[in-house]
Order: C-alpha cells, then structure tokens, then sequence
C-alpha cells in the first residue's frame, strides 16, 4: 500500500488515526488526504483490499454521526438474514420455483415488480399460519440491534424500504421502534393467500423516492442520508442517498454503491459515518 501511496501529488498530506466507533466493533485504521485520489488509484487500492481481504472504502465526504441523519434499510438479506417469501414458498412447497426466481431478480436479471408478481402468485392457496412460521424464525442480521440503537440515540431516524412485505416489516418495526416501513401488501382471503399483491408495489423507484420523502418529512439535510441494501433493486435507493452501501451484495451492487461492507455486521456501518 505504501508503494501505492508515492504516487500521490507532492503536496497530498496525510493523516491517520486508530478510531473505535462503538464498543463491539474493532478498532479500524482511518487515513485522511487533503487532496483526492485519483480514479486509477482507487481502483489499485480495491484491488489490492480483495487480495489482502481486508475492507477498505474511500469517500470524499460521509454523513456525520452527530447530526441529525437517516438512514433506510432493505429488509431481505439485509436487515435479516433470509428472503422471507423464499421461506414462504418453502412451506408452501414451491420452494424451488420461487428461490431461482428470486435470485435471477436480486442479481438484476428480471424486472422487480414482474418477478414479484410471478412468486406471489405461486403461493396462492397458502394458508396464512405460514407467514407467521416464518416470522417467528426470522434471524436478524448480526449487529442490526445495535446498529438502529446507536444511531436512534444521535438523533438519527432508521426506516425499512423493502419489496418484501408488510407482514415482516410491520413486525420489525415494532420491535426496533424503527421511523417507518415500506413494503408490499399481501392479499389473504378466508385465511389462504390468494396469490395476489394489494395496491402499487413497493419496487426500485418506489425505494429510491422513500429517501427523498423520508428526508423532506423529518427536514434532514440530503448529505446526511444513508442507504444500505443487497439487491440490483436497491441500486436507485443507494443512488439516491449521500451514502448509498452495498451489503453483503451481488457484484452488480458492489460496483454502483458508494460503499461495500462485504463482510462482518451491519454494525461495520459505523466506520463510514464521520
């Protein structure tokens, strides 16, 4: 990395620091450069982070813990560890048919709101209790308590925009005391699911717009807005952010967020925020 740095202009100073953002994440390495890095050496120095595997991420600017701030989550893959309408069809026993769908959609193979339509309607004739199996098992993402906690306790508001649904998000938002969720409506009839969704779906723009919304609602300034997701859904929502992070993510994502966490918790999220 040292060779990497001599080809920096003559006059780049640089600062580093040891920071611990909060109690359970490891202390990390933080350099500041008062001139920007050039295209070229960003790419080398992502190059070489993937050998070394180690995460290293380059911003020019980051939103600031200590003000107030927003951030939105997806849900599948992200706030929790599982694609809750793959665990559906499994119980519905269409695992299978759903799983690859949802696959080619999150890698940016189908349109969103086609390939949902598509895995609905194959769980039709499900009965409800199997929403309620999967939401009893739902396993969240390591650090997602904690992450919301801190964040909530510097004044920031923490939201869910996902193209999963309202059942799970609604359940998530109790218990995380989170600011808002958006997500789809699935219709139930005499109990069964009836393979359809209710009202407009929540798809890519949809997502992208609840950070505009968010933001103007609780008057919190465009730079200190936050997205994270995993899918090739989430690319507009990431966009539209200040900060938008790929987590855990398809490549497709990697390579048009600001920002990738490819391994550990959400909690690493911490480490970009100022």
């Amino acid at each position: 990395m040292v060779s990497l740095f001599k080809h920096l202009s003559p006059d780049t100073a640089i600062s580093c620091r040891l920071y611990q953002p909060h109690p359970e994440l490891d202390r990390a390495l933080e350099l500041q450069l008062t001139q920007p890095l050039t295209i070229d050496l960003q790419q080398q120095l992502t190059d070489l982070a993937q050998r070394l595997n180690i995460e290293l991420v380059y911003l020019s600017a980051r939103p600031t813990l200590n003000l107030p701030g927003l951030l939105v989550m997806d849900m599948d893959s992200t706030a929790i560890q599982i694609e809750c309408i793959d665990e559906i069809a499994k119980l519905a026993g269409v695992g299978e048919q759903v799983a690859s769908v949802t696959a080619r959609a999150m890698n940016g193979e189908l349109d969103f709101a086609q390939s949902l339509t598509q895995r609905v309607a194959k769980l039709q004739g499900a009965p409800e209790q199997v929403l309620q199996q999967v939401l009893d098992a739902v396993p969240l993402m390591p650090g997602l308590i904690q992450l919301v906690s801190h964040l909530k306790a510097h004044n920031w508001q923490v939201a869910i925009a996902s193209g999963g649904f309202t059942y799970f998000t609604d359940a998530l938002k109790t218990q995380l005391n989170l600011t808002a969720t958006f997500a789809n409506v699935l219709e139930i009839a005499d109990g069964l699911l009836t393979g359809k969704v209710l009202g407009d779906i929540v798809d890519a723009n949809t997502k992208a717009q609840v950070v505009n919304l968010l933001a103007a609602q609780y008057h919190i300034d465009v730079s200190q807005t936050v997205a994270i997701g995993d899918g090739a859904n989430d690319i507009p929502m990431l966009n539209a952010a200040a900060l938008g992070v790929a987590f855990h993510a398809k490549p497709k994502v990697q390579a048009q967020a600001k920002a990738a966490i490819r391994q550990g918790s959400l909690l690493q999220l911490l480490y970009l925020l100022d």
